[in-house]
């Protein structure tokens, strides 16, 4: 059983922030490794000082008492599924784990006594070599997890599946860049994925080569109007001001030309994302230079969602749409902040 795409954010990722900030051992596994956002991976026979090289947390043999590490999320929010990810941790894997949370402030320390850890999962068993994804049932937001293992052993990844719940204040007259994965944005559709995941386009990060974009395959049906498509949605209604377009490392595969439309909308029970009416223009079709950051002036009120179709198929690094929210909008963050106390 491997956590559905649609699980949300990864909070605790090191891509967007995270940190490890203290572990009760880590003997045989730096803590660290746990919110690698790479997939594990194990070499057997490879060797050095501390014996076997894992590709996770591991901890002694023996420990008198449960092992426990402690997480700041990159991105404070709600939690809905905590994936203990054991994959190649065989026999030595723990037997069983319990998650805890607590909302801090930047300067209180993670480490104190007093700090008010509650509750998120009750002592739950893990099975080996696998993924123990697990469903967390709080609606109040949190900045840290304690992860207390029932035993001695070693886990390869901590993902924390969640949504951002970002403060008002930060966001109040401010420019954001509401498309950003650690800002709410979301990737809801994409016409195709055959070379990379599409949910690349809103990283937080920059790109490092063209691995780390999205890229379509090549379509042979190339007429006018022939284009791919991904629909990227906001946390918020925004009235949107530029449009970054990023080909870099596309060279000979970019885009040709973009087009950018909104809509107002928000889908309803038997109407997605890709049903609605995208019939605002935030960008009209425009020529892209290959391995590039293009950005476009824009200024189109209240878009809850974009629409950017590539011509005529897929070679583009990042998306990112850039705006305030409107009134209506700062009053649903603020009702989502409360809701989250």
């Amino acid at each position: 059983m491997t956590v559905e795409r649609d699980a949300g954010l990864d909070l605790a990722c090191r891509a967007v922030g995270g940190s490890v900030v203290a572990a009760s051992d880590e003997s045989f596994g730096f803590k660290e490794r746990l919110i690698d956002p790479t997939e594990p991976n194990f070499t057997p026979g490879t060797f050095d000082l501390r014996g076997e090289v894992v590709d996770g947390w591991e901890t002694r043999r023996h420990a008198p008492a449960g092992d426990w590490v402690i997480i700041r999320l990159g991105v404070a929010g709600r939690l809905r599924t905590i994936d203990v990810d054991t994959r190649f941790f065989t026999g030595n894997h723990p037997t069983g784990a319990a998650l805890y949370g607590a909302t801090l402030g930047l300067a209180d320390d993670p480490c104190d006594p007093g700090v008010p850890w509650r509750q998120l999962v009750a002592p739950t068993p893990l099975k080996a070599d696998g993924h123990n994804p697990i469903t967390v049932d709080d609606h109040r937001r949190y900045t840290h997890l304690k992860l207390v293992i029932a035993s001695d052993g070693g886990v390869a990844r901590l993902r924390a599946y969640g949504d951002p719940v970002p403060d008002p204040v930060l966001w109040s007259g401010v420019t954001v860049e509401v498309s950003g994965i650690e800002q709410g944005g979301r990737l809801e559709h994409c016409s195709d994925t055959f070379y990379s995941d599409a949910r690349a386009l809103i990283a937080a990060d920059r790109p490092h080569n063209m691995g780390a974009g999205w890229e379509a395959r090549r379509r042979r049906d190339i007429g006018p109007d022939t284009h791919d498509a991904v629909t990227i949605s906001f946390l918020t209604p925004t009235d949107l001001h530029r449009v970054e377009i990023d080909t870099s490392y596309f060279v000979f595969n970019a885009s040709r030309a973009v087009s950018v439309r909104g809509t107002r909308d928000r889908p309803t029970p038997g109407r997605p994302w890709w049903a609605l009416p995208f019939d605002e223009v935030v960008l009209p079709r425009t020529g892209l230079l290959p391995d590039a950051r293009q950005v476009f002036a824009v200024d189109v009120p209240g878009i809850t969602a974009i629409r950017v179709q590539a011509y005529p198929d897929g070679g583009i690094a990042r998306i990112r749409a850039l705006g305030r929210p409107t009134e209506a909008g700062m009053d649903e963050l603020r009702a989502r902040w409360d809701a989250a106390q």
